[in-house]
């Protein structure tokens, strides 16, 4: 039997560590992001840009954009380091951002208040990915390519993520169906599928979720602290009524 695919995909990545033994004083959030793409869009403008920007600065597209070694000078991007190649960098970088066609959720779990509200915490990953997965759900229902309810002929939307270990990977896939089959705010049944992705992909799509978690951590953490990545990506939040707080950007506790 054919399964009847979404028009969209969604790509997830994150920033922080969801543990919540030593937080950070530096970094004391959990983000986790979620890239929603028309497939359309995907094959016809990201991809297509992702690889020109590649090209353009260091001739091929094997490189992998990661937002840690872009922002410390590391790695393949060691030769950013005088003010002028990454100024011009960075100004392309978000150029690019800024034109391709996506929508954004943003779910930031705020580590230190989420231990003291709770006696008994709830791991911040699988908070963040029901939160995320709940709003991924509305926007679809919004664009009209997900039904009121779902059903086992509804089309099947995709989610990639990140390996990140045997463990790891099989406690979210646990949570992930628990969250699908009706352990949501809703109690409905969600048509996601999640796929893993090799951390040595070369995927556009999340590569792009890797460079705006962490800008979107620091807006929170610190929103008057200028941050040019943050207002490159503030349009491309969801919203709901006109307002993309709580929907396209939320934050817990």
């Amino acid at each position: 039997m054919n399964i009847s695919q979404s028009d969209y995909f969604v790509y997830v990545d994150e920033s922080g560590s969801p543990e919540l033994g030593n937080v950070d004083p530096d970094y004391p959030l959990f983000v986790l992001a979620f890239l929603i793409i028309k497939k359309v869009h995907y094959s016809s403008a990201i991809s297509p840009a992702v690889q020109t920007f590649k090209f353009k600065h260091f001739g091929h597209e094997q490189i992998i954009l990661h937002e840690n070694e872009i922002r410390r000078d590391k790695g393949d991007f060691s030769h950013l380091k005088t003010m002028a190649l990454k100024e011009l960098f960075l100004n392309d970088l978000s150029n690019m951002v800024s034109t391709l066609p996506f929508s954004l959720v943003c779910v930031v779990i705020h580590k230190h208040d989420l231990k003291r509200q709770y006696s008994s915490p709830s791991n911040p990953y699988h908070l963040g990915l029901e939160f995320g997965l709940e709003r991924v759900k509305a926007f679809l229902q919004q664009e009209g390519d997900w039904g009121q309810v779902a059903t086992e002929s509804a089309p099947v939307v995709n989610v990639i993520v990140e390996m990140r270990g045997r463990n790891e990977d099989n406690d979210l896939e646990l949570e992930f169906k628990r969250i699908c089959e009706g352990g949501n705010y809703q109690r409905s049944r969600l048509n996601f599928r999640m796929v893993f992705a090799d951390k040595k992909s070369n995927s556009a799509g999340l590569q792009l979720a890797d460079l705006i978690a962490r800008p979107v951590g620091l807006s929170v953490l610190r929103p008057a602290q200028p941050n040019r990545a943050y207002e490159v990506i503030l349009p491309k939040f969801i919203k709901r009524n006109g307002e993309f707080l709580g929907w396209g950007l939320k934050t817990f506790p």
